[in-house]
């Protein structure tokens, strides 16, 4: 397989890549890390005349705790950076384990945690964590800046809100309460460097009595789109945990899914293993939350 000729754009500045972008429209392509584009452009289901490349904008790679206590990261944060970053791993513990878990070592050093967000596959495995953490999307175009909440950017198997001549700025988490568990868990046919079979993530905070205050599940490889099952958490909240209620809500995530059968997994076993997934990261997160507590 070959990439078609292309010409490579290389700005300066955010403002120009705005501009690149809002000339050409659909006739370019923006490169970040380029693990998931390069792969596309060779199977040419995509065959951009223009790649507009971030690489050379300084200073988009930034990874932070702002002064409204949220998480900020930037465009051009590596998965690499994700995994290792000290607040993701105390803060977002589901977040560094999913980017650690991510294809290879080599694709994490060049991957971007937005890419792999806006390539928007079903599979993707930081989704599930960003829906669990409340992400927003901060998405910029020449007017300005929008946000588009998590749980609203994907519309389909490779579609997401993004529209012509805008690019991701930045995904805003905020920081969870002290008593927050939250857990990542993913099945791959091949091994764990494979892309996810089935992926779960959750959140679980508890309040002073030990009831649950606020619960996210998010599934992953089992829908057209990585979604939360609003159901399950509705089910949890302001309950006491126990391992029936937890199982009563792994029974609906179950239901909620719709997945396929392919080249990694049956359907069958895709519905069974999300019910086996959830469980577990609830009652992670449940654990999590509950030594926090004491």
């Amino acid at each position: 397989m070959y990439i078609r000729n292309f010409t490579y754009l290389e700005p300066k500045t955010i403002e120009e890549a705005l501009a690149m972008k809002a000339n050409l429209g659909i006739k370019s392509s923006i490169i970040a890390g380029g693990t998931d584009l390069l792969i596309k452009m060779k199977h040419h289901s995509i065959n951009p005349d223009f790649v507009i490349g971030l690489n050379s904008i300084p200073d988009l790679d930034y990874i932070k705790i702002n002064t409204d206590n949220e998480l900020v990261i930037g465009t051009m944060a590596k998965l690499t950076s994700i995994e290792e970053s000290n607040e993701i791993k105390n803060y977002f513990p589901a977040l560094a384990h999913s980017a650690s878990v991510t294809a290879t070592v080599q694709i994490r050093n060049m991957g971007t945690l937005v890419g792999n967000i806006c390539n928007a596959s079903p599979s993707a495995d930081n989704a599930t964590p960003l829906l669990a953490y409340d992400a927003k999307v901060v998405i910029m175009n020449q007017s300005g800046n929008r946000i588009v909440a998590m749980d609203e950017f994907f519309k389909g198997p490779g579609k997401s809100a993004l529209e012509t001549g805008e690019i991701v700025k930045e995904f805003i988490l905020p920081v969870p309460s002290k008593m927050t568990g939250s857990s990542y868990q993913k099945v791959s046919t091949r091994s764990k460097v494979d892309i996810a079979g089935i992926c779960v993530s959750a959140l679980i905070s508890l309040d002073k009595d030990g009831k649950i205050a606020k619960a996210r599940i998010a599934l992953g490889a089992v829908a057209p789109i990585p979604f939360r099952v609003y159901k399950a958490e509705e089910l949890l909240i302001g309950k006491i945990p126990n391992i029936e209620l937890l199982k009563e809500a792994s029974k609906i995530a179950r239901e909620e899914s719709t997945p396929i059968s392919d080249m990694r997994s049956s359907a069958d076993y895709r519905k069974a293993m999300v019910e086996v997934l959830t469980f577990r990261v609830l009652e992670a997160s449940i654990q999590s939350a509950t030594k926090k507590k004491n």
